[in-house]
């Protein structure tokens, strides 16, 4: 019987374009979905995106945008990642969504109804980045928000609570009658302490702000974005709808379920989630799984840190399996996986061109040399055979169990090891050697078949992660399947013949690849150039033309990374400007801002681009904001 298994990774918050440390979650979801669906389990990998709350309210309003269309425009960026990424998932599911909507309504009420869900009145921190409400105890010393640092409200206003107290004792029994509930232990023994320390009621509605999910009883109340996008694990399987055959086949059948998750969003779900179902009365059958951050050496990555790393700096020059490849590699179960361009590259040399790239090509270049591109059906073994074949098997049974566990680094680990041996093995053996001896040529074949199995084995089990490479190589051994069912040693390839490949990854100067990091992330030198331009005396101050404009196009420079060029009209014309603020901006949030421009500079070339103006902004050191105006109208003078 085919087994069911059912992947999900924390909905993406629709606050700006998927970075790469948040983009983790995402690949290593699809490296598992892809490894059980070639498993030959039935499997439902789902994603998305959470798309109310306060944070997008305001975003949405300084963007000068309506809420929906502000997260459109999000999503459909996000979406646009994805598929660079080569993320498989069946299911992209937005809370805004018509039935996710209808579902945490009926969700709420039936709560409410059997008092689970309570009205009240709530007074404390509230912090808008994270969403979230901390008692005084939670709090940095600084009253500060204990997860992103940045200052908490107060807030005060009629609210609705879940009842937690009352379902403490159950969760804490669950979590120990279940010990792989939680994954890594470390993580488990947290939740632990912090259910143990005792769990106030969970305030679970807002007031102060509009967009969300009207409580369908009392609609001024909108519910607490984090009780909304926990639900989408089961709307977004028909939960309380019309079709719920997904809901019974992947929830209440009690398949393979696994949560994965960032370990900043623990407490959500090892803590509110689970209480929620208890008191829907629903099956706890998932294992949670909370792996680490992405960090830069200076920490964990984030704009307004200005270390933030998106994903196509990397794909849109290597190609999504080299970041795929990174990101499972860097990254142990549970802890924090390091991102730095050189480490990248290394990796990229080391691992890609130097151990599989190159054994592919020594590989197919021997074959085509020795034997006219096909692949040897005769052979005699040679005495290094019997130790590789083993190592295949072993690799085989190590990469499954990895798999299974979410052990992806090992995974990588192991397929690796297959491979280093593999290139030793053409050391050992000497095929340059044996071609040259008439009696050894059933040697040579052996060598040659031995070699095209590892390469064979080796993409299969790379597959999950090395998409396109995989599907390359395979292709040109004229396999079709990269099923990890009865994998092993031993494939007929009926005297096929090899399909000629080009180099897989090229080996990249690490200088120079250095050196174009270097001013795709040092804002040195933009704003230098910059400044060259825009710099005026004060005595010319009183000179300066100001008005407002609003931007209607925006787009990264082609040949300047940190430069953003924008469109933007300023009364009855429409000017092109170039400005350093890609750091801090994505294009698509810049587009709809009302901007202050300052009109009479000069014109200018920037890096090849004319600019006719400049765009003011606010900066302390670590942040930069551009300075709007709310009602002006296109072409106001700023006085």
């Amino acid at each position: 019987m085919c087994k069911k298994c059912f992947v999900t990774t924390p909905i993406y918050y629709a606050s700006g374009t998927p970075q790469l440390g948040n983009s983790y979650s995402t690949v290593a979801c699809d490296v598992f979905a892809r490894y059980h669906r070639q498993s030959n389990h039935e499997t439902f990998y789902l994603t998305g995106m959470d798309e109310h709350g306060q944070k997008i309210e305001e975003k949405a309003k300084e963007a000068g945008l309506k809420p929906q269309d502000f997260v459109d425009g999000i999503a459909a960026k996000a979406k646009a990642v994805w598929k660079d990424l080569d993320i498989s998932y069946d299911y992209f599911i937005r809370t805004t969504d018509e039935n996710h909507v209808k579902t945490v309504q009926q969700i709420f009420e039936r709560l409410l109804k059997q008092d689970d869900i309570y009205l009240g009145s709530y007074s404390g921190a509230y912090c808008v980045s994270c969403e979230t409400f901390f008692t005084k105890t939670q709090l940095n010393e600084d009253g500060t928000c204990p997860d992103c640092g940045k200052p908490t409200k107060i807030v005060s206003e009629e609210a609705y609570f879940l009842r937690l107290s009352k379902y403490q004792d159950r969760l804490l029994k669950y979590i120990k009658d279940h010990p792989d509930f939680i994954m890594p232990e470390t993580r488990k023994n947290e939740v632990v302490s912090f259910i143990e320390s005792g769990l106030d009621d969970l305030c679970v509605s807002r007031t102060s702000f509009k967009w969300g999910i009207p409580v369908l009883s009392n609609p001024k109340h909108v519910v607490y974005v984090w009780i909304d996008a926990l639900t989408n694990y089961i709307s977004a399987l028909g939960y309380l709808q019309e079709d719920d055959q997904k809901f019974k086949d992947y929830w209440l059948s009690g398949v393979n379920t696994y949560h994965v998750i960032g370990k900043d969003i623990l407490r959500f779900h090892a803590v509110y989630w689970p209480i929620m179902l208890m008191a829907l009365d629903l099956p706890l059958n998932f294992k949670l799984i909370a792996h680490g951050w992405i960090l830069a050496r200076d920490g964990k990555m984030s704009k307004s840190r200005g270390n933030a790393v998106y994903p196509n700096y990397l794909y849109d020059r290597y190609g999504s399996d080299s970041v795929r490849y990174y990101l499972v590699k860097e990254m142990p179960l549970g802890n924090d996986g390091l991102f730095s361009y050189d480490r990248f590259i290394e990796r990229y040399n080391n691992d890609l061109v130097n151990d599989y790239g190159n054994l592919v090509s020594r590989t197919f270049s021997m074959v085509d040399k020795y034997f006219n591109s096909i692949i040897p059906a005769n052979y005699k073994e040679t005495a290094f055979d019997k130790n590789l074949e083993d190592k295949i098997s072993e690799v085989i049974a190590e990469v499954n169990k990895a798999f299974t566990e979410f052990r992806l680094q090992d995974a990588v680990e192991k397929t690796w090891e297959l491979i280093r041996r593999a290139n030793k093995y053409i050391d050992e053996t000497t095929p340059w050697s044996l071609v040259k001896d008439e009696n050894r040529k059933d040697e040579l074949a052996s060598v040659m078949y031995h070699l095209i199995e590892v390469i064979r084995i080796a993409t299969v089990l790379a597959s999950p992660y090395l998409v396109k490479t995989s599907k390359i190589v395979l292709d040109a051994l004229n396999v079709n399947s990269n099923t990890f069912v009865d994998l092993k040693f031993g494939h007929d390839y009926k005297n096929h013949q090899l399909h000629k490949i080009e180099h897989l990854f090229d080996r990249l100067d690490v200088s120079k690849e250095l050196a174009y990091f270097s001013t795709l992330n040092e804002t040195k030198e933009v704003k230098e150039e910059v400044k060259e331009i825009n710099e005026i005396s004060i005595e010319d101050f009183s000179k300066v033309e100001l008005k407002v404009g609003v931007v209607l196009e925006c787009k990264k420079h082609e040949n300047a990374d940190k430069l953003l060029v924008s469109k933007i009209k300023i009364g009855n014309e429409v000017r092109q400007i170039v400005s350093g603020i890609a750091k801090y901006y994505q294009p698509e949030e810049f587009v709809g801002k009302k901007v202050i421009v300052v009109t009479n500079l000069k014109k200018a070339i920037i890096r090849g681009v004319e600019s006719n103006g400049m765009v003011l902004c606010a900066e302390d050191g670590k942040n930069l904001e551009i300075v709007t105006v709310k009602d002006a109208e296109s072409g106001a003078s700023v006085r």
